[in-house]
């Protein structure tokens, strides 16, 4: 038995320790909004929270959450930076597909969490594992600064 905290709610799991995050959250516990992308850790769809740290839950097995906190987009609006980071998102109209963007949201939260004024090469850093193919990193880019100008950083 595995016991761990997602969003929230304490979970204890019968399943294999080497079972990827990824597929807990979205096959046991029906936490969708985590995205498969590659299954080799490259692309940041399926980017979650372990107490508080991005990390790709395609390559995170189920041991290493063991006794942690997961956070999913499905609970980000709970926090003060997530809420504020998801309404910019939406102003900006950065998603085009929306394929990747709860991970790209989930790591843009992560960074903003710990870095209220990021340098664009901070930015790059913390969004360099994330891969849209529609092309929206202008967007993601503008709306990070945004979301960093309402929390009082620089602009």
């Amino acid at each position: 038995m595995i016991s761990l905290t997602i969003n929230g709610k304490k979970k204890n799991l019968d399943l294999d320790p080497e079972t990827p995050l990824l597929w807990v959250l979205r096959d046991e516990l029906g936490l969708t909004g985590t995205k498969f992308g590659c299954g080799a850790q490259l692309c940041g769809a399926c980017t979650v929270h372990l107490n508080g740290k991005p990390v790709r839950s395609c390559g995170t097995p189920l041991s290493q959450a063991a006794g942690h906190y997961v956070l999913t987009i499905e609970a980000l609006h709970f926090t003060h930076v997530g809420k504020l980071v998801q309404k910019i998102w939406l102003e900006n109209d950065v998603p085009q597909c929306g394929y990747c963007q709860s991970g790209q949201i989930m790591s843009a939260t992560a960074l903003l969490t710990q870095n209220k004024s990021p340098s664009d090469a901070e930015i790059d850093a913390a969004m360099s594992g994330n891969v849209c193919r529609c092309g929206t990193y202008n967007q993601i880019r503008a709306a990070i600064k945004d979301a960093s100008a309402a929390l009082g950083g620089r602009r």
